[in-house]
């Protein structure tokens, strides 16, 4: 786990589309794939990893993943978990967790899943009782009554952003596993916003207050 704030590196795209095969003599560095180098690599990954394998590229992260975690309620199958596993793996989660049904549609997430610790609980109270023994504090994303606005909440550096399904929300027993309850303020006539958009919302929220940027 990096130290806290740390400088992020970001990375400067030039190869959106991918890169072609290796061109001259091979680079001896065990983090590459040798198969990319002899086929090219249109993954879809940063540049930084071009080339490399993906067991590489998962233990380059896990160096500077940030210590909070998303947890997504999947009750009722929502489309909205991969886009959720994808702005995790952007906002550098240290894991996303499944409460619910094991099985959740992958298509939004565009193979970040793979880049991305994803743990599986089968109840809320599983979950709950994770949390719980990791000194983790729950933070539940719900426009529900008693819920903070998220422009004047503190979020721990520690924590689990925990998301609900479209629609619905979260059920009773997720938001009774809290220990706050957070709403994005909202100011045209919806009343909620994109389960998916609120998860990428938060996130950035989160990196507000915890990362610090080099000016």
């Amino acid at each position: 786990m990096p130290q806290d704030p740390f400088l992020p590196n970001p990375s400067v795209e030039l190869s959106t589309n991918g890169v072609g095969p290796w061109v001259g003599a091979l680079p001896d560095d065990a983090r590459l794939d040798p198969e990319l180098l002899e086929r090219g690599d249109t993954r879809n990954v940063i540049d930084r990893y071009r080339y490399w394998s993906m067991a590489a590229i998962v233990a380059d992260l896990d160096e500077t993943r940030h210590p909070f975690h998303v947890a997504i309620e999947n009750w009722q199958h929502d489309m909205n978990i991969g886009s959720i596993v994808r702005s995790a793996n952007a906002f550098g989660a240290q894991t996303v967790h499944i409460v619910g049904r094991k099985r959740w549609n992958k298509r939004g997430a565009m193979v970040t899943d793979r880049y991305q610790h994803v743990l599986h609980h089968d109840t809320v109270e599983t979950f709950a009782a994770w949390a719980a023994a990791d000194g983790l504090p729950v933070i539940a994303i719900d426009n529900v009554p008693g819920s903070v606005i998220m422009e004047t909440f503190a979020f721990p550096a520690r924590c689990v952003l925990l998301f609900g399904q479209e629609g619905p929300g979260l059920s009773r027993a997720a938001i009774d596993s809290a220990q706050a309850v957070v709403e994005i303020s909202q100011f045209g006539s919806t009343r909620s916003i994109n389960a998916s958009a609120a998860a990428a919302v938060t996130m950035h929220a989160w990196v507000l207050q915890h990362v610090r940027f080099a000016s």
